[in-house]
């Protein structure tokens, strides 16, 4: 699945692209402007850093499958940051009601209900696609065969063959 067929159920083909080049607020579409998409897109970097560390620690300490679980976490964060910077839309600006295109902390009130509904949906619609990939991640990093051999799958060596 290619990024733009995944993102197509969130947006129309193109036109979050258009609406944070010209810093125009769309009530569910795009609600973020350049430093805001570039910040949702740092988080998605250091979830995708955090999930790989997490994974591999408990892979060294040789956690138990159910304790793998927890990198479903980092790796929901991931997704949510890089949906976000995608999708120039912030699912916490959307849930609040207001959008920032200017500098970092400068947001603005949505005062249309029918756009702040809209916003609420697309809000709710990033943080269950980004939690779905979370527990998927999850679910996989249980499965993953991890851990030391059992005695039962090496090859016994009982002797050389050999005798004098």
């Amino acid at each position: 699945m290619t990024n733009s067929t995944f993102t197509a159920g969130f947006t129309a083909a193109g036109s979050s692209e258009t609406s944070a080049a010209s810093g125009e607020y769309r009530p569910g579409v795009c609600n973020i402007g350049p430093a805001e998409i570039a910040r949702r897109r740092r988080a998605g970097h250091v979830g995708l850093v955090a999930t790989v560390v997490t994974l591999g620690v408990l892979a060294a300490i040789d956690a138990p499958p159910v304790a793998r679980l927890i990198v479903a976490l980092p790796a929901a964060v991931a997704t949510s940051g890089y949906l976000q910077a995608r999708l120039r839309f912030c699912a916490g600006f959307g849930s609040r009601g207001v959008f920032n295109f200017g500098p970092l902390g400068q947001v603005q009130d949505v005062e249309d209900g029918d756009a702040r509904a809209r916003d609420r949906s697309k809000a709710s619609q990033i943080g269950l696609a980004s939690l779905a990939v979370g527990v998927t991640v999850g679910v996989l990093a249980a499965l993953l065969p991890l851990g030391p051999p059992s005695e039962s799958s090496s090859p016994a060596v009982v002797g050389s063959g050999r005798t004098r």
